[in-house]
């Protein structure tokens, strides 16, 4: 009722004010020309005066006169034309119609309200809200009860072909004679998900953690929690599939995939304020390519505004650095070609944790890059600013001890002078950027990249710079001029074997290479 009461004042005093704008009379202030007219009537009798007196002449009292009189009619004249364009009091009809427009607008807003408003909806103040939003997290179903539902959803597992389904087979009677194959169990988890057993899936995923005990890894943890998710169905995250995730972020709390379904977790059950900080972190440890990136980067803004965030800029998903995989193919690579290979994407690790920090994963990836292309020297000044990082965390500093032994590679050097690279930012510049909005300061940094892409299409220029320029285009989200960039550096450094393979390792990294 009290609503009501409130809405009903608030419209008489808006129709109260709109009544008092149609009623009041137009034109009731004095035109000018009026106010001259009355000056002219002044001057005409002060001439009279002065004749009579005998201080003007008759002649020139009567030139006067003619001259006022002129000016008099003039002012007559205005006078009129100012009182036809004021027009008056508005009509009495207009008005009358004016007033029914707005009565009929203030009873269509009450009735629209009633038809599409939540009238009689109680207040809900942000504890309560948080109170249900408490509820909504205290009764989700188990993962048995969410699976029970997903199976019975799902219907009957899909047909596979007779060939996969022996060779399935095989598998699981591999895994059961040995049961401690950690290779054995992971290609099961694997295939059993991909085949559609889920429940065996994560069953064996889960197995495997056991039987790596405290070797297993966050990315261990987070895959058993995305396996159990995909079980659950209905995208739910039941409260063992949380434990997972979180037993991921405790080894790592960098790990994307763990802050995704996390944040997920929190936006299903009314928490937007707790999902905007998880996907903001997911989105700044993540690469493009990441199958999650896609679904942060539609609804973060969203999330933002509903967590109060009203200025809030997404972060670019930078490109990650090589992989163990990468590294292992590198040994086996000629010394000059390892090293060009690794190289490029050695610098994009680097530029990105430069950029973004990095975890213990990233330093010792770094670390063991540089001594594998040979750069001792920055190997081992990143490994004492690694010592001093994680120097009380002994688990940690064990692995940055271990990646600066890295045995030694050949250091190769180019075969022909690099070109200039173009001067770093002053600190002046540094910090004028910091103060700028989040729209310049992405205009400049666009503006920096066109500006060697320009340069490189009109001149050429070394396979650093190529490397550089595809790199940028790729952060900022330009994915189709780097590959059009990509081509033309291919083309431009064609004859040159070494810069290819640094090429073609920075395109890699940075997500553009076919």
């Amino acid at each position: 009722m009290l609503f009501w009461i409130i809405c009903a004042t608030l419209v008489a005093a808006i129709a109260f004010a709109l009544a008092i704008t149609l009623l009041r009379p137009r034109g009731a202030e004095v035109p000018a020309a009026v106010q001259d007219m009355q000056v002219y009537r002044t001057q005409l009798a002060e001439v009279e005066k002065d004749r009579a007196r005998g201080v003007l002449a008759p002649e020139e009292a009567d030139r006067l006169k003619i001259e006022i009189s002129r000016r008099l009619l003039e002012a007559d004249r205005a006078a009129q034309a100012a009182m036809v364009q004021a027009g008056g009091q508005a009509p009495r009809g207009l008005t009358v119609a004016m007033a029914g427009i707005v009565v009929a607008a203030l009873a269509g807003t009450f009735f629209l309200y009633d038809w599409l408003g939540a009238n009689g909806m109680p207040d809900e103040p942000m504890a309560k809200r948080i109170a249900a939003a408490n509820d909504s997290y205290t009764s989700r179903p188990s993962q048995e009860e969410a699976e029970k539902v997903a199976l019975a959803e799902r219907g009957p597992t899909p047909e596979v072909p007779q060939e996969f389904q022996e060779l399935m087979e095989r598998l699981r009677k591999a895994v059961q004679d040995r049961p401690n194959d950690i290779r054995g169990l992971d290609l099961l988890a694997v295939n059993e998900m991909q085949v559609g057993n889920y429940h065996a899936g994560w069953e064996a995923q889960r197995r495997l953690i056991a039987l790596k005990g405290d070797s297993a890894t966050a990315e261990d943890y987070a895959r058993l929690g995305e396996f159990m998710f995909i079980a659950a169905g209905q995208g739910i995250i039941t409260p063992e599939t949380e434990a997972a995730f979180a037993t991921a972020l405790d080894k790592d709390r960098t790990n994307a995939r763990a802050l995704f379904y996390l944040g997920l977790m929190m936006g299903q059950n009314q928490r937007p304020d707790r999902a905007f900080r998880l996907w903001d972190a997911a989105l700044r440890v993540s690469a493009p390519e990441d199958p999650w990136v896609p679904l942060i980067m539609q609804n973060i803004d969203a999330l933002a505004w509903l967590a109060g965030e009203d200025d809030y800029t997404a972060p670019m998903p930078v490109p990650r650095g090589p992989t163990a995989e990468d590294l292992a193919a590198a040994q086996d690579m000629p010394p000059a070609e390892r090293a060009q290979m690794v190289r490029g994407m050695v610098e994009a690790l680097n530029a990105r944790m430069a950029n973004e920090g990095g975890t213990i994963d990233d330093w010792e990836k770094l670390i063991s890059s540089l001594r594998i292309i040979g750069e001792a020297e920055r190997a081992g000044a990143i490994a004492g600013e690694a010592r001093e990082k994680f120097a009380n965390r002994a688990e940690d500093l064990a692995r940055i001890e271990a990646a600066a032994a890295t045995p030694l590679g050949e250091k190769v050097e180019d075969p022909a002078p690099a070109a200039p690279m173009m001067p770093g930012p002053s600190a002046e510049q540094v910090q004028a950027a910091g103060e700028m909005s989040a729209e310049d300061r992405q205009a400049m940094i666009e503006g920096m990249v066109e500006r060697l892409v320009t340069r490189l299409n009109e001149e050429g220029g070394s396979v650093e710079e190529w490397t550089r320029a595809i790199g940028a285009l790729s952060t900022i989200g330009k994915t189709d001029e780097a590959k059009e960039m990509l081509a033309k550096a291919r083309a431009a450094l064609a004859e040159d074997a070494q810069a290819l393979a640094a090429l073609e390792a920075a395109a890699k990294s940075a997500g553009v290479s076919e």
